[in-house]
């Protein structure tokens, strides 16, 4: 049961970036489908915290030895670091994903925002959180092999260069926003924490769109529809049942499972918007996907030098989700979500 919610999460956050296609086919803008979709969870959770009280209530009462950031840090700071997380990281991640995804395939998009697992490690080994073991070195370079050849191998007139520095961004801005929400992802209820992030970001989108001359929510039941299916199945029910898997089976083989993300987003870009991947682009996200799953494992039977310090892998077991979808837990609590 653990794997297949696990799966169908995975499966949900894969779906996104193909309902955001069919919504701008149905005439909702960029700015329109970001503020329905983070305004549309946030109330959604709200009622789901409402309703069962009990998902407020973190499982322990103090984080983990192993946690980042003070001890001591007060609630109230704690709450605005999540909130924040979702005013800047969040916002300024989902924006940057949804700018590219109106210039360049889904699949594509989806191999290219999915090396933000490598940059994780990679920034753990430079900030020494983390140490690079010959098996982290060969899947990096692997990975980085990967990325070259998906585009060297779009040589085609839907690669678009200033669409892949877009998702190149949005991967980068993902990673900080992973680092960051390690800093409180066991200080709060794993719903708590989705909820205010989807707050903080509707916020951040709804006065940008104030400031701008708001958004145009002109367009028919179609494009609701479709708006509907990124925040209810992509967002919510994705971090929902990543979250009810997640507590059965465990943050290593959830981290793991989540590469079925990137060829959810494939496939399903291929049946239902006629998309494709040349084989040299399909070599290199396999390349790309099979680095992501060696760098996630945790190695068995040894032990860190430094126990306090979490290697990578813990940190994207904690926060691996694009906003796509949620961030990963450590090894007692999920964290929240991310497109």
């Amino acid at each position: 049961m653990g794997v297949a919610l696990c799966l169908l999460s995975a499966a949900c956050f894969g779906a996104m970036a193909i309902f955001g296609k069919l919504a701008y086919d149905a005439g909702v803008s960029p700015g329109a489908l970001l503020l329905a979709r983070f305004a549309l969870a946030a109330v959604v959770l709200g009622i789901v915290l409402l309703v069962r009280p009990g998902l407020r209530r973190s499982a322990s009462s103090s984080p983990p030895p192993e946690a980042v950031g003070p001890s001591t840090m007060t609630r109230g700071r704690v709450l605005a670091i999540a909130v924040g997380l979702g005013a800047i990281g969040y916002a300024m991640q989902a924006s940057l994903f949804f700018s590219a995804l109106q210039v360049m395939d889904t699949s594509l998009l989806a191999l290219i925002f999915y090396t933000y697992p490598v940059m994780v490690t990679v920034v753990a080994v430079l900030v020494g959180r983390d140490r690079l073991t010959p098996a982290r070195g060969a899947a990096l370079a692997a990975a980085s092999g990967g990325i070259l050849l998906v585009l060297l191998g779009a040589g085609g007139i839907s690669f678009h260069p200033g669409g892949a520095l877009l998702a190149f961004a949005s991967a980068i801005t993902y990673t900080v926003y992973i680092l960051v929400a390690d800093i409180v992802v066991h200080r709060l209820a794993p719903v708590v924490l989705a909820a205010l992030v989807m707050t903080g970001a509707a916020g951040t989108l709804g006065a940008r769109a104030m400031l701008t001359g708001g958004v145009d929510l002109d367009f028919g039941v179609s494009g609701w529809f479709w708006l509907a299916c990124i925040a209810g199945v992509s967002t919510v029910v994705a971090m929902l049942t990543f979250f009810a898997g997640l507590k059965r089976i465990g943050p290593s083989t959830v981290a793991v499972l989540s590469t079925l993300e990137p060829v959810v987003t494939s496939a399903l870009a291929g049946l239902v918007l006629h998309e494709s991947l040349t084989p040299v682009q399909l070599a290199g996200g396999a390349l790309v996907l099979s680095s992501v799953a060696v760098l996630q494992l945790r190695p068995t039977g040894t032990h860190r030098k430094d126990s306090s310090m979490p290697s990578a892998s813990d940190q994207l077991a904690r926060g691996n989700h694009h906003i796509s979808g949620p961030a990963r837990e450590g090894r007692s609590e999920p964290a929240v979500p991310a497109p």
